[in-house]
């Protein structure tokens, strides 16, 4: 999950497996799978660096799991 601001300055996590699209309006929208959306303040660049961001620890996270002693 990732941490947005609202434009009310509210924070709020949203996951990021749901979004279908961010549409470019002044602000920036986050439509999800659901068809709910959300105006937030970021900019989709900062929004898809921070999915980059949540990916690559989470894939890091899971290869120091799986790491195996083979004895």
């Amino acid at each position: 999950m990732i941490k947005l601001t609202k434009r009310n300055h509210e924070k709020f996590l949203v996951n990021h497996l749901q979004i279908e699209c961010i549409e470019m309006i002044p602000e920036s929208k986050i439509v999800m799978m659901n068809r709910d959306y959300f105006i937030v303040r970021e900019t989709p660049e900062e929004i898809v660096a921070k999915i980059a961001e949540y990916t690559a620890k989470v894939k890091d996270v899971y290869r120091e799991i799986t790491v195996s002693d083979a004895r």
